[in-house]
């Protein structure tokens, strides 16, 4: 097994306790989905509770550390420069819904660059991280962007709304967290979406750059309205040619 930073190290326990809760949560989803209430509050407390675990984790190790949080928003402490990205469930219709695709997403952005993510399906227990200069992992194992040459044998991945249809193969999964760790192990041969949120994409970032994936220009001091174009580089102009009016 490869070493790994105390830092990530910290970033995998929290995501492990929180998930506890959300596999529990999930289980009673699909109780709550034929009652009248239905279960959207529900998941809005299994949302609350994950990222107040994630916290509580991250601050005992760091106290200083700053933290940017999907539910709590911003918290700038004594250390600007390190700041915890967090998005404790991602794919939140999807567990709405009890369709078990959803991760918790834990980034560490440090002097304006990501330098190390974490992203955990809990359902699937599918562990995705990565460090700066350390590569990429899923459950220990190195990974690596797909190598593939040819548009017509690839799949790629999106969400949100698409305003033209691009002549490509691609799915939708209601989770740009897991769509983006799916890139970077060569699942998907490149993702594209806009509108996203800081946390739904800081871990993957990391990731798909450690996997030998490309992506375009982020600017990390922008935390909604982020548009994302990530592949191989194999693929990528011509990924960006079918893509020209997104």
């Amino acid at each position: 097994m490869n070493t790994i930073s105390a830092n990530l190290n910290i970033m995998i326990k929290a995501a492990e306790k929180a998930s506890k809760i959300l596999i529990r949560d999930f289980g009673e989803i699909e109780k709550l989905q034929v009652s009248k209430k239905g279960p959207a509050d529900f998941v809005t407390n299994s949302d609350l509770k994950a990222e107040k675990i994630i916290i509580e984790e991250l601050r005992k190790a760091k106290p200083h550390y700053s933290i940017i949080s999907e539910e709590n928003g911003i918290e700038n402490n004594r250390d600007k420069n390190n700041i915890w990205i967090i998005d404790p469930i991602d794919g939140t219709i999807n567990f709405l819904h009890g369709i078990p695709h959803f991760a918790i997403s834990i980034a560490l952005k440090s002097n304006d660059e990501i330098i190390s993510g974490i992203i955990f399906d809990p359902i699937k227990n599918e562990m995705f991280y990565a460090e700066k200069n350390n590569g990429s992992f899923f459950n220990n194992h190195r990974i690596r962007v797909s190598q593939k040459n040819e548009i017509s044998e690839c799949l790629f991945v999106t969400g949100g709304k698409i305003y033209s249809e691009p002549d490509i193969t691609y799915r939708k999964t209601g989770c740009a967290a897991l769509d983006m760790a799916y890139v970077a192990s060569g699942r998907y041969d490149g993702c594209f979406q806009q509108n996203l949120n800081l946390w739904d994409i800081a871990a993957g970032i990391i990731l798909v750059k450690e996997a030998g994936g490309v992506l375009n220009e982020i600017d990390l001091s922008i935390h909604k309205n982020i548009k994302i174009v990530a592949s191989s580089t194999n693929i990528r102009s011509k990924l960006l040619e079918k893509l020209v009016n997104f």
